[in-house]
């Protein structure tokens, strides 16, 4: 509350001259002049702000404002006597905009304390010793060294080292993350244990936390169709109750009744403040909840749109699976499943296929070099090796038929290696890429929720058709490239017009299909320069199920802005209504007509920064 001191204090002020002027007003007597100048106190120290702002926005040719509004009402009401009505708006609007400004505040904390992952300066290894160097002055290629407890302080390769990240503030994940040497790691992440020197791979101004913070900072520039629709509607509203206002003073004259008073509560009633200030307060508070969970959004618009997509379509590698080989079952024949997957991996040791690289990584342990020799590799077919001395072949069904060995073929759809020692079958290890825990969970929630699931990949159909299958989606399209992807997504919002479509891939070459979405989501792309430009969303985790909460969060605050605008619009009509048969006490209710519901609607506005899930 530290920033909106003054303005509390302006308030408590005007309060309390207000309070005193009353009690002046029924205890002491004396002339009208008197009474207005002792009001004027408390409503100048309340609403001189309000004043002067009218004054400039008429000079710049910006008639009609909320400012204008409450300006020529309460100025308006001091002229007939109503001293403490027109104190009392502007002290009720007073505090309205206070709990707007807190409420934006609160949203804007979320956002801004991204600022803090970033330290200033950097501990940067040079031939004479460690130099504490400002961020901004560290080049590309130089090596850094963060101690534990200390936070990374620009993005780069791991040379040396390893340790477990903390990397809440960035991805939302609170498991830490190991890494190691040649490992890629981002700016803001915390570095728990061990000494890790780094070799700066992005400048300052292009590190990871300066492109979410370029995000998130932005996120406001695209308008929401709703809240577009609030200034169309204000622009229209606003002109038209002043001139009915005019119409309500002056038509009653030429019939000898004075509906002046009237008028003027009519025109503070009808101010639409609370809308101009509510809607697309809720999209910040929206945005700046989805950015509390790890979700980028880069605008008004999309977190709208994500209320009604009925259409989603998932790039397969790297966003429902893994991206990566991993063993998924191991076939031995007469011999430990162990031993197999050591064979296994001793002879794709200095092998760098993805293949090689997954059984050795599913083997874990060290294998020595020196009983590795007389090592091959033949493309497309297989590996061979000696193996302590056994001639080993590790390759496809074909390869080890070519080399006289007798295999049992395997009936799987996963990559299958064949091993040999020695001219004698020995077992089969099926490799494949495994699907994210949380996938097929997102698959079922968003069937149940009638939207129509895709899924795109550049692999063959066995393949396709069999991961499909284990995550429940029928619409599968395969063997495709990224222009491939386009077309098909192209042909699918065609194909549904009314229902918006949001496609989701891991960043690295799907720039061309999240641009061509209605809706692109760019998973796990945190420092991908082509997926931050072209896609509308960005999860800093690597989850699909954070879909599902970029969805919540947009459904939750597209249900907060219809609230607001029902409420405001059918209160204020009411009411004005009420105004314009002068009603006893309508200047009390024509103050909470404005900045009541002004108040009301800045508090529902700011549920929309929901809790971290």
């Amino acid at each position: 509350m530290r920033e909106h001191r003054e303005d509390i204090i302006k308030l408590g002020l005007g309060a309390l001259l207000l309070a005193v002027a009353c009690i002046i007003k029924y205890t002491v007597q004396m002339p009208w002049w008197g009474y207005a100048l002792i009001f004027a106190l408390p409503y100048l120290t309340v609403g001189g702000e309000v004043l002067l702002g009218a004054v400039k926005n008429i000079l710049k040719g910006e008639i009609f404002d909320e400012c204008f509004l409450m300006s020529i009402a309460t100025v308006g009401a001091f002229c007939i006597g109503e001293y403490a009505e027109a104190v009392f708006v502007m002290l009720f609007f007073g505090i309205g905009e206070l709990f707007e400004h807190i409420a934006e505040d609160r949203s804007r904390k979320s956002i801004t304390s991204l600022m803090e992952l970033r330290p200033d300066f950097a501990a940067v290894e040079k031939e004479n010793g460690i130099v504490i160097t400002e961020c901004e002055k560290v080049c590309v290629g130089d090596i850094i060294v963060v101690k534990a407890g200390e936070r990374i302080p620009l993005d780069g390769i791991i040379v040396s080292g390893e340790s477990s990240l903390d990397a809440a503030a960035i991805t939302g994940e609170a498991v830490p993350l190991a890494v190691g040497c040649g490992d890629s790691v981002s700016n803001g992440c915390i570095n728990l244990s061990g000494v890790l020197k780094i070799r700066v791979s992005s400048v300052f101004a292009e590190s990871t936390v300066a492109k979410i913070l370029d995000l998130v900072q932005n996120a406001n520039q695209n308008k929401a169709k709703s809240e577009s629709f609030i200034r169309r509607f204000s622009k229209i509203y606003t002109p038209v109750v002043v001139v009915s206002a005019f119409l309500l003073a002056v038509i009653p004259l030429f019939f000898g009744i004075n509906f002046i008073e009237r008028a003027l509560m009519f025109l503070v009633v009808s101010c639409p403040c609370a809308l101009v200030v509510s809607v697309p307060l809720t999209f910040f508070s929206g945005i700046g909840g989805a950015a509390k969970n790890g979700i980028l959004i880069k605008s008004a618009g999309a977190l709208e749109m994500l209320s009604h997509i009925k259409n989603v379509v998932f790039d397969k590698t790297g966003t429902l699976t893994e991206g990566s080989l991993s063993v998924c079952k191991i076939n031995a024949c007469g011999v430990e499943e162990e031993y197999l997957l050591y064979i296994a991996a001793a002879c794709e040791w200095y092998s760098s296929h993805p293949v090689g690289v997954a059984l050795k990584k599913a083997y874990k342990k060290q294998i020595s070099k020196e009983i590795v020799t007389d090592t091959a590799e033949f493309a497309g077919k297989g590996v061979s090796a000696k193996v302590l001395g056994d001639f080993v072949l590790a390759g496809n069904y074909g390869w080890l038929r070519e080399n006289g060995v007798e295999v049992e073929k395997i009936d799987t759809v996963e990559t299958a290696v064949y091993v040999s020692q020695n001219g004698r079958y020995i077992g089969c290890i099926e490799v494949c890429d495994s699907i994210k825990a949380d996938s097929k969970a997102t698959i079922d929630a968003l069937n149940s929720k009638n939207i129509d699931v895709f899924m795109l990949t550049g692999d063959n159909a066995t393949s396709a058709k069999n991961t499909a299958e284990k995550l429940g989606i029928n619409k599968v399209y395969s063997e495709l490239l990224p222009a491939g992807k386009a077309e098909i997504i192209g042909k699918i919002m065609k194909n549904t017009p009314k229902k918006k479509t949001l496609f989701a891939g891991d960043g690295i070459n799907d720039a061309p299909v999240l641009a061509t979405a209605e809706i692109g989501v760019a998973m796990g792309a945190l420092g991908t320069d082509a997926a931050i430009e072209a896609a509308d969303i960005v999860l800093m985790e690597d989850k699909v199920s954070k879909i599902l909460t970029a969805i919540k969060i947009s459904d939750k605050t597209c249900r907060i802005v219809r609230q607001n605008i029902v409420f405001s619009i059918a209160f204020k009509l009411a009411v004005m209504v009420l105004a314009a048969f002068g009603l006893p006490f309508m200047w009390w209710l024509a103050g909470f007509a404005d900045a009541g519901v002004l108040v009301i609607t800045v508090l529902n506005s700011a549920r929309a920064q929901i809790s971290k899930s």
